[in-house]
């Protein structure tokens, strides 16, 4: 059982270049997203006392601490948590458009991606609200999977594109 063929309209890019121009909007969105936490980690020290911090039911705390820092915390803080949020959304996104192309390991990728991506957005707020380092470090080996998952999708689409060509 072979892949559908790669056939594109004319004036639409074919389903293969899309796989590779969702992927490669994900590598990139995500390198953006690691030079703001590079920022953080370098020039924001986060107050002891803010919405969130130490609270003992999770969820809530997620929330007061985003609806704290997205608003009113240091700016760069600010920049890291709403762009990991619009970075979640991508993640959907991407997993939508990549169901479309018939792929599954490149649906996987995308789905694992975005997995990756909640998780290090959950690490992240827990970082913010209770201050421990592993939170951080879980949070960066989370960003690394969902690099290496992008990437890969971003090499299906590559092979796809260049078999559909052949």
């Amino acid at each position: 059982m072979g892949a559908p063929a790669v056939t594109a309209q004319p004036g639409r890019a074919s389903p293969a270049a899309r796989l590779l121009a969702v992927n490669f909007a994900a590598c990139l969105l995500l390198l953006v997203q690691y030079l703001l936490g590079m920022a953080v980690n370098l020039y924001v020290s986060l107050p002891g006392r803010h919405p969130g911090v130490g609270a003992s039911n999770y969820f809530a705390g997620v929330a007061s601490g985003l609806a704290w820092v997205i608003p009113d915390g240091p700016a760069w803080a600010a920049a890291h948590a709403a762009f990991g949020l619009a970075l979640v959304l991508a993640a959907f996104a991407a997993i939508a458009l990549t169901r479309r192309q018939g792929s599954r390991l490149a649906t996987a990728m995308s789905v694992l991606g975005a997995l990756a991506i909640l998780g290090a957005g959950f690490n992240g707020a827990s970082f913010l609200n209770y201050g421990h380092a592993f939170s951080s470090m879980i949070m960066a080996g989370l960003w690394a999977l969902a690099l290496a998952c992008y990437i890969t999708g971003l090499l299906l689409g590559a092979h796809r594109l260049l078999r559909g060509s052949a």
